[in-house]
């Protein structure tokens, strides 16, 4: 079936809030074999968001709105559906019976404001069940309108519960599923993994597509109408060649993440991670310890940033940094040498360089970043020049230490 998602909020189109509630329902409806015609983001006016439904309605099966559903005067979307429809605006007895139970425990004067949640157009039916999240389906003239909150969490908790049962309601003839798979890469420029996967290209029953996110390189491999899916002999035999031609390159799939996978490595090695971080001022350390179990195989790190720190955490000589300079090969080299002593870990890593946008030289321009590497009694470097902003050059520097130490694993 064709669709269309309409983002409402003045905060999406100001740039203040990024608009990621869209992009996971086009994903998951895609997956189900739906068609998403147009995805729309627009402000808290009444006139655009109704004229915006419309003309979906025109088009569409079906319509997810997203935002302004909340109980303070700038949630606009119910009042403009109102008007836009020539409907009228009900008392919902399960919300208000709820917000009143809520509102007998909320002595403060602004709670009052949440009564605005109890009025819904007539016809409207009620996505949770606890009336506990703002949402509800609207059926006009034989098409479905999801609303949904604009509260990443809540949209996709009522997404998966409530909108994509519905639809199958809704549209009982079978689906097609699109079957797709995501490869994360890392170390290769996009340009050079479309060379390797070229041949693909010849089959015109698939879709391969290629997105670097910083330092990797996501490819996506779409069949539209695989019955048996990612079982499928056609898909098995694609997956396969793709594994071979990105090689090492391919840390993962899916939602891995580098630092995951990093990680399943450490620990089939029964090694401790440790890290030494100057020009990422801690990232290093917390991108590891965003992956729950990240204990059983990072030991820790240290951050010196100045040329003193190196010298107290890592007792690393003064008058060697004098020589070398604190943005140096041999820098690297020894903050991850003196840090898997300090931290007595079995590998390390290290970083150091100019993130900007001030400090370069024609000599070390902003970006130039070294990294350290010590595992095993030896110790190798590598020099980066990294572009974009002061926080990108530190995510790229990150993403290339940790994929580091994965290759010293994989190699080892």
């Amino acid at each position: 079936m064709i669709g269309e998602i309409i983002a409402i909020g003045d905060e999406l189109t100001s740039g203040r809030i990024t608009n990621t509630t869209s992009g996971y329902a086009a994903r998951a409806l895609f997956l189900l074999g739906h068609e998403i015609l147009a995805m729309h983001t627009i402000g808290d006016v009444p006139e655009r968001i109704g004229s915006t439904l419309k003309m979906a309605l025109e088009r569409a099966d079906f319509v997810i709105v997203t935002g302004g559903l909340g109980a303070t005067t700038d949630d606009l979307t119910t009042e403009a559906v109102v008007q836009a429809l020539g409907l009228r605006t009900v008392i919902h007895p399960g919300v208000h019976a709820n917000l009143n139970a809520r509102l007998s425990r909320e002595l403060h004067s602004g709670s009052i404001s949440l009564a605005r949640l109890a009025q819904l157009p007539e016809g409207a039916e009620v996505l949770d069940d606890d009336c506990r999240m703002a949402g509800y389906l609207l059926r006009y003239q034989g098409k479905p309108i999801f609303f949904l909150p604009g509260v990443p969490p809540q949209m996709e908790i009522l997404l998966e519960r409530k909108v994509l049962p519905g639809l199958r309601a809704f549209f009982p003839a079978p689906s097609r599923p699109v079957c797709q798979q995501v490869y994360r890469t890392c170390g290769l420029q996009e340009v050079a993994i479309n060379g390797l996967l070229a041949p693909l290209e010849q089959n015109r029953s698939l879709q391969v597509g290629y997105y670097p996110v910083g330092c990797e390189v996501h490819v996506s491999l779409t069949y539209p109408h695989l019955v048996n899916g990612m079982h499928d002999p056609l898909f098995v035999e694609t997956d396969a060649f793709i594994r071979q031609a990105l090689g090492a390159h391919l840390f993962g799939t899916g939602d891995d993440t580098l630092a995951a996978v990093t990680g399943k490595l450490l620990l089939s090695k029964d090694a401790m991670l440790g890290v030494a971080e100057s020009c990422t001022g801690g990232l290093i350390s917390s991108t590891i310890t965003e992956t729950a179990g990240s204990s059983q195989w990072f030991g820790g790190g240290v951050v010196v940033y100045s040329n003193q720190m190196k010298h107290l955490l890592l007792d690393i000589d003064p008058a060697f940094l004098a020589q070398h300079g604190a943005v140096s090969q041999e820098t690297a080299r020894a903050m991850a040498t003196r840090a898997a002593a300090r931290l007595q870990c079995d590998i390390a890593v290290s970083a150091t360089g100019i993130a900007g946008p001030d400090g370069g030289s024609a000599e070390k321009p902003v970006g130039t970043v070294y990294l350290g590497l010590w595992y095993r009694s030896r110790v190798i470097d590598r020099l980066c020049h990294f572009t974009g902003s002061r926080r990108q050059i530190q995510e790229k520097t990150t993403q290339t230490a940790l994929d580091l130490v994965r290759h010293a694993l994989l190699e080892s």
